[in-house]
């Protein structure tokens, strides 16, 4: 049994809920009103800034030049491509690049992002890859589903279904999974307790970032 194989049964109900909430609901059924949208785009927008750290120190901790070099170009494409189709994205909704900047990071994207980067800067690499899985395995699984159940008319919706359940995407996922399956298989048990914590609290922040889109969630002072 591969590791992956213990935590999609802890991320599997994750992924049921995020599909049946009523935001992703709507969003793929092309109903989904902009406004709580439009939030989720510029709270991605400062989250992946974020993630570029991640990936960042993920080359610096990583074991071997391979997996050293595979970090450097996901930091790479992330800086220099994957924000750049971020901010087009962005402006289909109406959202400039100058709103993208200014965005406050709510609550949820805060805590999410400040428990990435601490696990990246402070954990083992195993620890790395288990908080950043399930980004891309959320992702991947939510977008597949709405996928099957056929595109909606709205092109933005549409467009982000085709994006994150797209082969690219999907090999990215593949590839997080495997090199978790790798890092796990000569980890202690201690290790692997410790990655499932790592997983779980990062899979129940997923669901927390659409949640606190659909909210139009604030400080409140």
């Amino acid at each position: 049994m591969r590791f992956t194989d213990e935590l999609a049964e802890m991320g599997d109900p994750v992924w049921d809920a995020i599909v049946a909430h009523p935001m992703v609901e709507q969003l793929g059924e092309g109903t989904l009103d902009e406004a709580p949208f439009r939030y989720w785009v510029r709270q991605d927008y400062v989250y992946l800034v974020e993630y570029a750290r991640v990936f960042a120190l993920g080359a610096a901790n990583a074991p071997d030049l391979a997996r050293m070099g595979t970090f450097a170009e996901l930091l790479d494409s992330t800086i220099n491509t994957e924000m750049d189709l971020h901010r087009a994205y962005a402006a289909e909704f109406g959202i400039g690049e100058a709103e993208l900047e200014a965005t406050e990071p709510s609550p949820t994207t805060r805590a999410y992002t400040d428990f990435l980067v601490r696990v990246a800067a402070t954990g083992s690499f195993g620890d790395l890859v288990a908080a950043l899985l399930p980004c891309m395995w959320g992702f991947n699984e939510t977008a597949r589903r709405l996928d099957e159940r056929g595109r909606p008319d709205h092109e933005g919706y549409a467009e982000w279904i085709e994006t994150y359940a797209g082969e690219e995407f999907s090999e990215l996922t593949r590839w997080c999974k495997e090199l978790m399956d790798d890092v796990a298989e000569g980890a202690t048990e201690a290790d692997r307790e410790r990655y499932r914590d790592r997983f779980r609290t990062s899979a129940r922040y997923e669901y927390r970032f659409w949640d606190a889109a659909w909210r139009g969630e604030r400080w409140g002072i």
